[in-house]
């Protein structure tokens, strides 16, 4: 299954969208913030990345932008905000207004990830599509 990385300063919805995630099936790391998480990335592999847009330390804008410039720039990302107009035209994947069902949490992971694994590499691959 997929692994993705949740990141969000607010350990309510860090913890809510963990166990959503993993009562579905995929493997999930939380981090407390934008530069946490930037960290994490690096260092792990992620099949998908949900980041809060506003955050304290650096915003999931500042997030994204890091991520397309990294040497795993195709990484699909999810933005959740309650200001969702300020990921338009900025790296994302996908964008999800709080407050959201999990449902609506659940499509877009769907519709970014596939379960087939990559030969090459060994990770899943995954489908790019730009929805607002």
């Amino acid at each position: 299954m997929c692994t993705i990385l949740v990141i969000d300063d607010e350990s309510f919805i860090s913890d809510l969208l963990h166990k959503a995630l993993t009562i579905y099936g995929y493997t999930v790391a939380t981090a407390s913030g934008g530069y946490d998480g930037l960290r994490m990335f690096e260092a792990g592999s992620f099949d998908l990345v949900i980041t809060d847009i506003n955050m304290p330390d650096i915003d999931g804008i500042e997030v994204a932008q890091c991520i397309r410039s990294s040497d795993k720039p195709h990484t699909p990302i999810i933005a959740m905000s309650g200001t969702p107009w300020r990921a338009d035209d900025n790296g994302f994947d996908r964008t999800i207004a709080k407050p959201f069902s999990i449902k609506v949490l659940m499509d877009a992971v769907k519709a970014l990830t596939f379960t087939s694994l990559n030969s090459d590499t060994g990770h899943l691959n995954t489908r790019l599509s730009k929805v607002q």
